[in-house]
């Protein structure tokens, strides 16, 4: 019975990435608001509604790349070794995200990750959905961090760290410089304002 479970599991979730790809890869070649739910579904080769029983929402489409790193500010700290301030892990976490140049720190020149954050943050309907996946992760990481005011002032602060450095890191490559280069500077801009948070 598991391994059916199991088997069924991997292949919803083959299925979800390939909606996924078909329609991110509509959005970068025709843009966000120029592809419909149809056209999605066709690309994909499945019903309208079967589509959203995988994504509610269109922009959900999208913003599923996200998703998978959402709660991972409080997970970092409730996950963290006995001793270590949550300001420390959060900034050793980000700064491991930039040497492996992930996307979600904004330094990875892929062109298809630029193009793909140009589509986020140039179209408003995601942008306006990006916000609401980082105010429940502020709330996540409120949590994490304890309770009341206090807790909820530093989960924003830190969290608007890390959005305007991810952003920053994003815009030099937009314009035109690779990672590689951008990384010593990312790396310096992120202390400074880690150091800054405690």
């Amino acid at each position: 019975m598991s391994e059916s479970t199991g088997l069924r599991a991997r292949k919803k979730e083959r299925t979800r990435d390939a909606i996924g790809d078909a329609a991110v890869s509509l959005f970068l070649e025709h843009g966000f608001d120029r592809v419909s739910v149809n056209d999605i579904a066709a690309a994909a080769e499945i019903s309208k509604p079967t589509l959203f029983r995988y994504f509610p929402t269109k922009e959900d489409l999208v913003l599923h790349r996200f998703a998978d790193h959402q709660g991972e500010a409080a997970r970092v700290v409730r996950d963290r070794r006995s001793g270590i301030k949550p300001v420390t892990a959060l900034h050793r976490h980000f700064r491991a995200g930039l040497d492996r140049y992930e996307p979600v720190t904004g330094l990875n020149d892929h062109p298809e990750v630029v193009a793909f954050h140009r589509l986020v943050f140039t179209t408003p309907t995601l942008a306006g959905r990006l916000t609401q996946y980082q105010l429940e992760d502020e709330a996540a990481l409120a949590d994490a961090l304890g309770e009341g005011i206090q807790a909820r002032l530093r989960a924003a602060q830190v969290l608007a760290v890390q959005r305007v450095l991810a952003r920053t890191n994003w815009q030099k490559i937009a314009d035109g410089r690779a990672a590689h280069d951008v990384h010593p500077e990312a790396v310096a801009d992120a202390d400074q304002a880690f150091s800054q948070l405690r």
